[in-house]
């Protein structure tokens, strides 16, 4: 556990984050993970984070990278994560003036490998979401909860690829958020910025079925006291799009669950975040250009979406290979 001056360190920057930055919960967490650890390391050496020097940042980077924090060594990737953090935290304290230099500059971010994202194929989505296509029989009584759960999965999972949205924002998705008539649906991602994400007509229709057909029973009716001793039944709301049964709000955990028990029909376990990666996959092959991409994905920086521009290269050599007379065999005329 950081020292009380540690932690009131620590305090102040998360405060910062949270109502200066408006970064978003997942983020502040994980910056607090990253700069607790940090705490923890200086204070073996009874140093307090303000007076940390370039060497101390130096010996944790070296330690991260030989034996990380439970024996086990970091890649690139991750110390970078870790270096970003306290590089933030820094320029924070240093703009605020409670220290006079800044003892990360001129340590450079390890070079990290360029890890691809995991997509699905086209196939394996279509098996996916096959695997959860319903019947427009009415069910009986005893499967009415269970159909109307279903049918809020497969929607669910047709969001997840149709907008490539996250899994924080599918749990938060408020009701009032969807616009099924225009045919898209305004999220709220990191930072609390809002953005317009299209729908294709599949995952309109599979909207409306659930909206229709499913929600109010996954909502649920609750009881109440009327006067006297009679109770009386009234229906529960919920604001949300996708709740959980009673209109609790759903886990990002549970989302996961869902998205991998759907995956089986794949024949290859599957996350959100795949699901997420596999939409700009396909946008990309497609031809779909990076700024339309990144708009969709909700990018604030298009360096994180030009990761998806390795998937295009299949496609601009069968452009070149049929176009450019020079990309021909030899003997044809030019």
């Amino acid at each position: 556990m950081p020292s009380e001056a540690n932690a009131r360190t620590l305090s102040s920057f998360l405060d910062y984050l949270r109502v200066e930055r408006g970064s978003a919960k997942l983020t502040i967490a994980a910056y607090s993970s990253d700069l607790t650890q940090f705490a923890d390391f200086l204070e073996k050496r009874r140093i307090a984070l303000s007076a940390a020097r370039r060497d101390d940042v130096r010996e944790y980077i070296q330690e991260l990278f030989s034996s990380g924090l439970d024996g086990r060594a970091l890649d690139g990737r991750s110390v970078g994560r870790k270096l970003s953090a306290i590089r933030h935290l820094y320029r924070h304290l240093l703009l605020d003036g409670k220290i006079d230099k800044d003892p990360t500059l001129n340590i450079d971010l390890p070079k990290q490998w360029k890890v691809l994202p995991k997509a699905l194929s086209r196939a394996e989505v279509g098996a996916m979401l096959g695997e959860t296509k319903l019947s427009e029989k009415q069910p009986g009584r005893e499967t009415v909860c269970k159909q109307a759960l279903r049918l809020r999965d497969r929607a669910m999972l047709e969001l997840l690829y149709a907008g490539g949205v996250r899994v924080s924002e599918v749990a938060d998705a408020r009701l009032e958020d969807l616009k099924l008539e225009m045919g898209y649906i305004l999220v709220r991602g990191k930072g609390d910025k809002e953005r317009m994400v299209p729908l294709g007509v599949p995952a309109q229709q599979a909207l409306q079925h659930y909206l229709k057909n499913g929600r109010e029973a996954i909502v649920g009716v609750g009881t109440g006291t009327g006067t006297g001793t009679k109770t009386t039944k009234m229906k529960k709301s919920s604001p949300l799009l996708f709740p959980g049964t009673g209109g609790r709000r759903l886990t990002r955990q549970r989302v996961w669950q869902l998205v991998g028990k759907a995956s089986i029909a794949a024949g290859r376990h599957a996350s959100p975040h795949m699901l997420r990666h596999s939409c700009a996959t396909h946008m990309v092959e497609n031809g779909a250009d990076l700024r339309t991409v990144q708009t969709i994905l909700g990018h604030s920086d298009i360096s994180t979406t030009q990761i998806y521009t390795h998937v295009a290269l299949d496609r601009l050599k069968s452009v070149y290979a049929k176009h450019h007379p020079r990309a021909k065999a030899r003997g044809n005329n030019l």
